[in-house]
């Protein structure tokens, strides 16, 4: 009631990006309850899931894009969730697309995202949340700089891949992104083989699960292509979750 009475139409009276830092902002408050929510969330072990090695609280998690820098992970565990996905992170800074670049719909309930990747960068990113990491599963979503040509993007992610290791419980590989030009192309079954054999030789040492993030619209084919590519280097998911095209078309989580 208090939401839909007072602060949606406070929030809606503000262009959506500045919405959407005033509410990443304002997190710091619930801060001093932090820990006592904290402890009530884990002590309940009839939530718990447990996927590809790693001990999620309860199944409810926070995908990638809301907290892309990494700077309310610890505010934002404090609200429940079973993990937190943030980023998107790319290896260099980049500002995003110009802005306006989010946009509403209030009739269909959704939000038009055209940001781009906008992030501090992965060595930030990482940085930060070193001194101020959540105590439930973390995953950090990695994808290619703009600034970066396409025949080096496996260098770049294994750039950002380097740099958030230490801090990420998992690693979501993100290929799906319409707003970097021909990131999608890196779907194709040479070029996202190619990337993963890479990232997975790096993977060595504890083996974290990588997940990948591909676009919803493939082709049936194409989407089996993958599939056999991701099986053929160890992935343990797949995140098809970007905006579906109709509703009798629903995004697709799979993991393996």
């Amino acid at each position: 009631m208090v939401y839909r009475s007072l602060l949606r139409p406070i929030l809606f009276s503000l262009p959506p990006e500045t919405a959407h830092h005033l509410a990443l902002a304002s997190l710091s408050l619930i801060r001093p309850v932090h820990q006592l929510v904290a402890r009530q969330i884990t002590a309940n072990q009839s939530l718990r899931v447990k996927r590809f090695g790693l001990i999620f609280p309860n199944p409810v998690g926070l995908a990638a894009g809301f907290d892309k820098n990494g700077t309310a992970l610890r505010e934002l565990s404090a609200l429940g969730f079973g993990h937190i996905e943030a980023g998107t992170v790319t290896h260099h800074a980049q500002p995003g697309n110009p802005r306006p670049r989010l946009f509403r719909l209030p009739k269909d309930q959704a939000l038009i995202n055209r940001a781009g990747f906008n992030n501090d960068g992965a060595a930030v990113f990482a940085q930060r949340v070193r001194s101020s990491r959540p105590n439930i599963v973390l995953g950090v979503s990695i994808g290619k700089s703009k600034i970066t040509p396409l025949e080096n993007a496996v260098e770049d992610y294994l750039g950002s891949f380097e740099l958030v290791y230490d801090v990420a419980d998992y690693v979501a590989v993100n290929v799906s992104s319409p707003n970097t030009p021909g990131l999608r192309d890196l779907q194709g079954a040479g070029p996202l083989d190619g990337l993963l054999r890479t990232i997975q030789k790096e993977n060595q040492i504890s083996r974290k699960p990588i997940v990948v993030k591909i676009a919803p619209d493939l082709s049936l084919p194409d989407l089996e292509q993958v599939i056999v590519t991701c099986e053929a280097n160890g992935i343990a998911g797949i995140d098809r979750d970007t905006t579906p095209r109709s509703r009798r078309q629903p995004g697709l989580r799979t993991r393996f």
